[in-house]
């Protein structure tokens, strides 16, 4: 399954995202999006983890009022 997105980019990073598809780093500007997206996701993972686990431990420690 896939999702359509519409989205404004700023002028230098489709340029930059041009350059890399014209170099032959990529094949297309969906490749360029779903990398740095995947890139992204991957790197915030562990603050994502350690937010969840804290936000857990708080509802343990003081219950839900």
């Amino acid at each position: 399954m896939s999702n359509i997105i519409h989205a404004e980019v700023p002028d230098q990073l489709w340029q930059q995202a041009q350059t890399l598809i014209q170099q032959g780093w990529a094949n297309n500007l969906q490749e360029v999006i779903n990398e740095s997206l995947r890139r992204y996701l991957e790197s915030h993972q562990d603050f994502l983890s350690n937010s969840f686990i804290q936000e857990d431990v708080l509802w343990g420690l003081k219950g839900d009022d």
